[in-house]
């Protein structure tokens, strides 16, 4: 379009204006307006279009593709064995790739060492690298890619083969490296291999382990890292105390905790307390702390803006950590307790202290009544968001939230079976900007993991719907001691049923990582 005289040969018409015919029935030439647009407008115009449509706007005209390959900056690719002979290709058309993906179903043979080491000569700027089941990479592939691609800033990998030593190489080669993931490396099982902190120490602000057999091994590199400020625990074993004691005495920059089904108790709260500016705290489904711990935390970290708590329906937190919470954390802004025993007491110094809440979750507390939503409804008056889900509930506390919280926006009640569609469609006629989201009935167990989503959180969603109130009425389904026995053994944490906590919406960003 614009670059050839044979317009014909491009399946481009219907983006070309043609002049209305006159009487005479002569035509004018087929005007083609996109010449005049700039390459750097045209690149900010791919920038804001989808995978799909970036892709088969590139094929309009060789203008169009050479201008979106010199712009695309985000690049995902189907990382078989096969892609060897293609790469010379692909990164010759997009020669400005910062940050690549690098992905293969177990179902085949991923790429090998040649083929990284191909990538990482072709591609010496990148800045962030995943890699994702590419099992027939090694430590000698990793080292190679290590030492052409030094400028990472982030690096992620799952389900891989090499183990302590390709991590070791990126850790010394990569001096800039900021964020490092690391989900189910199958070779990460031996105790006698360490990780050596290695140049990237100075450098990390971000860790985060997950699914890990030996994930202790990590203990020198989260140690020595000084400028560590968010640190992510999922799902591995061994006992995490001693990793958290050491990390306490030596890190003051750290301010975002995620410990989730860790062999993890008081000891190693009490330690991690010490880090005084963390402002979110994620304490999911370990079953050996308990309010001991909780108290030390809220004694230390008065800073506490965001915290998650899923008790597992043990009874181990409570009240009287909540009420240390209440008491030493008046800027909490964001709470979410699900199978927490809780009760008046501590809803009440929550809702008292705490007035800058925003943000509000309880899910599995058949302590949670009437009562304590009314508290709530009384004094949160800056909170935005609210879910209620699995509580012994009425409709005399929906018509609560109707006198009180000025500031809602949203609410969503689940598996709340005291609650009647029609009190909360009156409350939204009563409130008429409140969206309400309601769902009397709920097939699926109570979870909190958000472990699942790549660094992005676990969210109780608070859906934007075109009318004001939703309401499902699905069929009962058995939610006895056998679901709650599931629930508990984390049968359903893989499939993501039910995430409780607050939902974020990522927003676009660049939108080019397509898959060839």
């Amino acid at each position: 379009m614009g670059q050839s005289s044979s317009i014909a040969d491009y399946p481009t018409n219907r983006f070309l204006i043609s002049p209305e015919p006159s009487d005479e029935i002569k035509m004018d030439p087929l005007i083609d307006y996109t010449e005049d647009i700039p390459d750097e407008c045209l690149a900010c115009i791919f920038q804001l279009l989808n995978a799909g449509d970036r892709k088969r706007s590139s094929l309009v005209c060789k203008r169009w593709l050479r201008v979106d390959g010199q712009s695309r900056r985000r690049l995902s690719l189907n990382a078989q064995s096969e892609i060897y002979s293609y790469i010379p290709l692909i990164f010759t058309r997009f020669d400005s790739v910062a940050k690549l993906s690098l992905r293969c179903d177990r179902k085949f043979v991923s790429l090998n060492d040649d083929a990284l080491l191909m990538i990482s000569i072709r591609c010496q700027n990148l800045t962030r690298l995943k890699l994702r089941g590419c099992r027939e990479v090694t430590e000698l592939g990793m080292a190679n890619f290590a030492q052409n691609c030094k400028n990472l800033t982030k690096f992620s990998c799952g389900s891989c083969n090499f183990g302590v030593k390709g991590l070791n190489w990126m850790l010394k080669y990569c001096t800039t490296l900021e964020e490092l993931t690391i989900k189910r490396l199958r070779s990460v099982n031996d105790g006698n291999d360490m990780i050596v902190p290695g140049s990237a120490a100075a450098s990390l602000k971000s860790i985060c382990l997950k699914e890990l057999v030996n994930g202790q091994c990590f203990e020198p590199l989260v140690v020595e890292c000084k400028k560590l400020k968010t640190l992510k625990v999922i799902r591995c074993l061994g006992d995490w105390d001693n990793v958290l004691v050491k990390l306490g005495n030596g890190n003051g920059f750290l301010n975002d905790l995620h410990l989730e089904r860790l062999q993890v108790s008081d000891i190693g709260l009490g330690a991690i307390s010490k880090c005084v500016n963390i402002d979110s705290l994620h304490i999911v489904k370990n079953p050996e702390c308990s309010d001991l711990g909780l108290v030390s935390v809220a004694e230390n970290c008065k800073k506490l803006r965001k915290l998650h708590i899923d008790g597992w329906k043990i009874n181990r937190i409570g009240d009287e950590g909540l009420i240390a919470v209440a008491k030493q954390c008046p800027d909490l802004q964001e709470l979410v307790l699900i199978g927490v025993h809780v009760t008046h007491l501590g809803m009440a110094a929550i809702a008292s202290n705490c007035r800058r809440l925003e943000r509000l979750a309880l899910c599995g507390s058949g302590a949670i009544g009437d009562a304590e939503i009314a508290c709530i409804a009384a004094k949160c008056v800056e909170l935005k968001k609210l879910c209620i889900k699995g509580c012994a509930i009425s409709d005399i506390a929906i018509e609560a939230l109707a006198w009180g919280c000025p500031n809602l926006v949203k609410v969503k009640v689940k598996k709340c079976r005291g609650v009647s569609s029609e009190v909360v469609n009156w409350l939204s006629r009563r409130k008429g900007s409140l969206v309400v989201s309601f769902d009397a009935v709920e097939s699926e167990g109570l979870d909190a993991s958000g472990s699942d989503l790549g660094g992005q959180e676990s969210g109780v969603e608070f859906p934007v719907m075109g009318g004001q109130v939703v309401v499902g009425d699905g069929p009962s389904v058995s939610t006895g001691r056998l679901a709650l026995f599931r629930a508990k053994l984390g049968l359903f944490a893989s499939r993501n049923l039910v995430p409780c906590a607050f939902y974020r919406s990522s927003k676009h960003g660049d939108s080019s990582d397509s898959s060839l």
